[in-house]
């Protein structure tokens, strides 16, 4: 299997201090300080309505923090892919992809650049309506990519895809980042997939960072590999107190995790 080695580190870096979040009485986050190093693959999970993709949100700018402070962040050079594609359906592919340009002189070029970075040289032409989930995902990434950004946040975005489409895409993303060297920012549910992506791992729970993990594994990854397993197993242990899993699988843990 050819390995992926890291990128070049042109991505952004961020520092949060004291982050915290409220809506109403009701607080989503409280009191999160962490650092992100230039060209870092970051993922952040946790259960539903823990406060995941509100983080990200406050990472990128596009929610203001109720307390504390995002330095580092830069709107201009940064991007966020969500779950849903969000094309234009009267807009072609390449119209789509070049939205993310703002109108710049050489947009045909870095649109048609773009495109053969996520696998869909040719495409430009197309409409949405005929593009399988996985390709319209696909147009949704180069969009982001399109402007080169040095922050690419990624809220859910292989979530709605089949298994074998969102293993595809997995690799796809992880071949993007490791080409253009920018800082990657991921929320998922998928515990395995953050594994296999990230080379850190937040888990957010009760408004804060429970857990955060580093995965120094060779790329690319087998989800098989006892260490792979003993990560994701760790991750889960944290998320379900230890009890049985979905799927009942047994706990799993590394050889210096206390029981």
């Amino acid at each position: 299997m050819t390995r992926i080695e890291p990128p070049a580190a042109r991505g952004a870096s961020l520092s949060a201090r004291g982050l915290g979040k409220s809506f109403g009485a009701a607080s989503i986050l409280r009191d999160i300080s962490i650092d992100i190093a230039p060209g870092a693959f970051v993922g952040v999970v946790g259960k539903s309505g823990c406060g995941k993709s509100t983080l990200l949100r406050l990472l990128v700018g596009l929610e203001a923090p109720t307390t504390g402070a995002v330095e580092g962040l830069e709107r201009a050079t940064s991007r966020l892919v969500f779950q849903e594609p969000r094309l234009l359906p009267w807009a072609t592919v390449a119209q789509n992809v070049a939205i993310g340009l703002n109108g710049s002189a050489d947009s045909a070029e870095a649109v048609a650049a773009a495109l053969r970075d996520v696998g869909l040289d040719g495409r430009g032409g197309e409409w949405p309506a005929r593009l399988s989930g996985g390709q319209k995902q696909r147009v949704a990434l180069a969009r982001a990519l399109v402007s080169r950004p040095r922050l690419l946040a990624l809220d859910e975005p292989l979530g709605a895809l089949d298994a074998l489409t969102r293993i595809e895409m997995q690799t796809l993303l992880e071949q993007v980042w490791a080409r253009q060297g920018f800082t990657a920012l991921l929320v998922t549910h998928d515990v395995a997939e953050a594994v296999a992506l990230c080379d850190r791992l937040l888990v957010i729970e009760e408004g804060g960072v429970a857990l955060d993990i580093p995965i120094d594994l060779p790329r690319r990854r087998r989800r098989g590999d006892p260490a792979f397993a003993a990560i994701e197993g760790r991750v889960l242990d944290r998320l379900f107190g230890g009890a049985a899993r979905p799927g009942g699988e047994s706990a799993i843990r590394t050889t210096s995790e206390p029981p």
